[in-house]
């Protein structure tokens, strides 16, 4: 999910009664029990969360922390019924959903009643700091305090060095106070892993990609080994343009690291931002959607007040604001949502327009880290979002719109194969999307009118790179300090420190200040405190490429790659729903192989598609030192060769 991009795509965690197995049950009746069960169970515990990450109060933390307690319960209880039919004769099908059930939750508890609910409480208390953080400056009537979106817009639009380390600064302070808690929750959550029967709980993460958990931590190494040249040429033609902006002794950090607080994104993972500096070509045209969208607000906004009258006083002015700010974020919507009907996909249902949160309420706490749920298996899908009229939120839409759709297609699947064939599946369909938003789509939708100059492409492959490629190392390096933290080789000692060694080591990024361990700075990122496993993230923005790639074949697309839109084309829009009806019910090579023809995970399709950007850049660095020297880092797990395996992967090795 949640996402990025972040988004809710986990196994349901909700409340039952432990149920007792039916004399003479055999393992196929058992798998059609569960599914029976965990289907009714489903919307009550997801309407649970779905109120806590709406209305985030003391309240709501207690109903979500109890649904997950005794849905956790349920679940150890119905993985200690399925031991008895270990090596007993059964379907495929039910044993590839008696894998899946003890996969089902990215947070194993303890089976001790009192361990449960003290994780659950944990869990439920870390995701309200986060969403109702605050950083608040000055004192009394000029007291002035702000949540992370107005902190994100700071670092989205101002260029003062001091005014940008304020606000990144202000951010990383809400998640100070995580720190115990996180600390006890990676001790509670190990214990429910080993009772599993997996060394840690990141050795428990990585057993769910149809691979050997070593397998799948080379898997990504040797995909961050294709990309890494072109990351790296990126990132020498930022750090050159910072300089320029900011002047060397600020527009970098020691070593050629580029300065956190800098990158227009509070944690570095996308640099789309920097627009304003990173432009190739300002004369020759690109697409300027953030212009477009805020030009559609205005006249939302102008409908509204003729729609008002003359004579408005400051009450009704405001109402008049957020009424052309839910008009423009419904627009917003329904555009993406276009994408997928011309493909042949169903609309929505009317239902999700109601029960969405599409801006930020003004009555109360929210999580507007943007996701989407399936609330029942059966239709009621819905977004929550705090949509702004800008590209970021624009793209946003369609990455959450893709779940969306994925839980659509399968939920005619029994509830235990209801997800994507693996998590970075369910992370690439909306994806897959947005690369297909070309010059010519979003000309065609009256978001541009940039020409197709050798110029012009530099510039729209520029734009996606500052989103795809930035993104990659980023998508790594959460999940490296984890499966650390989870295996012991990062002590609570070194938590800070350890994270900011593999930002060096991954994205060539450091922070402009000291960062000791007073301060817990993973916790500043929704994932960590929300628990939402981040590999999924890395491997989409692998398999999206392959995604799109197989789909334009399949529209009969013939250009290079790069250019390539299938809007409005149902060949590869029923290639695409086929894909998605299948869920988590065969092996994900298999899946991939019915869109892509290959059933192997290959980063030669994000290779080919930025192929003149990659030759531009290039030429643009010749004659300077690019790459980085973080001599500061520690080996710390997966944080070394990327061609090799890893320390993770190789204990992981020994334990199979």
């Amino acid at each position: 999910m949640l996402t990025l991009a972040s988004c809710k795509k986990d196994a349901a965690e909700s409340p039952t009664t432990a149920a007792h197995a039916p004399e003479g049950e055999t393992a196929d009746q058992f798998v059609a029990r569960i599914n029976d069960e965990y289907r009714k169970m489903y919307p009550e515990m997801v309407a649970s969360q779905w109120l806590s990450a709406t209305y985030i109060t003391d309240d709501t933390q207690l109903l979500e922390s109890k649904y997950n307690e005794r849905y956790l319960t349920q679940l150890n209880d119905w993985i200690e019924q399925s031991r008895k039919f270990e090596g007993k004769q059964m379907s495929p099908e039910s044993a590839r959903a008696l894998r899946l059930l003890k996969l089902s939750t990215a947070m194993p508890a303890p089976k001790d009643p009192e361990k449960l609910a003290e994780l659950t409480r944990i869990a439920s208390r870390m995701g309200g700091m986060y969403g109702a953080g605050t950083y608040c400056t000055g004192e009394g009537d000029n007291q002035k305090c702000r949540q992370l979106g107005e902190l994100e817009d700071v670092l989205r639009n101002s260029r003062d060095y001091n005014t940008q380390l304020d606000a990144w600064q202000g951010w990383h302070t809400v998640s100070q106070p995580m720190r115990k808690d996180y600390q006890r929750f990676v001790e509670l959550v190990n214990e429910g892993a080993k009772e599993m029967g997996y060394a840690d709980a990141g050795e428990m993460w990585r057993s769910g990609y149809d691979m050997t958990p070593a397998e799948i931590a080379a898997e990504t190494d040797r995909l961050w080994g294709q990309v890494k040249p072109l990351y790296e040429q990126l990132h020498c033609y930022t750090r050159t343009k910072l300089d320029a902006e900011y002047g060397k002794e600020r527009g970098e950090v020691t070593g050629g690291m580029l300065p956190a607080h800098l990158m227009g994104n509070m944690w570095q993972q996308d640099w789309g931002n920097l627009w304003d500096l990173l432009q190739p070509y300002p004369n020759a045209g690109s697409p300027d959607i953030t212009g477009a969208l805020q030009k559609q607000y205005q006249a939302n906004y102008s409908r509204e007040l003729a729609k008002a009258g003359p004579g408005l006083n400051t009450e009704q002015l405001f109402k008049v604001e957020r009424a052309a700010q839910l008009d423009v974020a419904k627009q917003m919507t329904e555009r993406a949502q276009d994408f997928y009907t011309s493909l042949g996909m169903p609309k929505l249902p009317e239902s999700y327009w109601q029960k969405s949160q599409f801006i930020k309420p003004l009555d109360r706490d929210v999580v507007c880290h943007a996701s989407a749920w399936d609330m029942n298996m059966a239709g009621d899908v819905r977004t929550k979002m705090c949509i702004k009229p800008n590209e970021e939120d624009f793209t946003t839409i369609y990455h959450e719109l893709g779940h969306l759709y994925y839980d659509l297609a399968y939920n005619k699947q029994p509830p235990l194969f209801q997800n994507g064939a693996n998590d970075g599946f369910h992370e690439a369909i909306g994806d897959t999307m947005v690369l297909a938003m070309t010059p010519d789509y979003l000309k065609s939708i009256g978001m541009s009118d940039a020409g197709l100059s050798d110029e012009a492409l530099v510039n729209a492959q520029m734009r996606m790179a500052l989103a795809k490629v930035s993104f990659l190392p980023f998508g790594l390096m959460i999940d490296r300090w984890r499966w650390g933290v989870f295996d012991g080789s990062i002590t609570p000692s070194e938590y800070n420190k350890a994270w900011w060694d593999l930002k060096a080591r991954y994205q060539g990024v450091a922070p402009a200040t000291p960062r000791g361990e007073d301060f817990f700075d993973p916790g500043a990122k929704y994932h960590v405190p929300g628990n939402t496993p981040y590999t999924r993230y890395f491997l989409s923005h692998i398999l999206q490429f392959q995604f799109y790639k197989g789909l334009c074949d399949a529209a009969g697309y013939k250009g290079p790659l790069y250019n390539c839109t299938f809007y409005g084309n149902k060949a590869a829009g029923q290639k695409f729903w086929a894909m998605l009806e299948k869920g988590a019910s065969q092996p994900w090579q298999a899946t991939l192989k019915e869109v892509t023809g290959s059933d192997k995970m290959d980063a030669g399709a994000v290779l080919e598609y930025f192929a003149p950007l990659q030759n531009w850049l290039k030429q643009q660095n010749e004659g300077q030192t690019c790459g980085w020297q973080d001599t500061a880092a520690v080996e710390t797990p997966a944080a070394g060769n990327p061609e090799a395996a890893t320390p993770a992967a190789e204990s992981a090795a020994k334990q199979d």
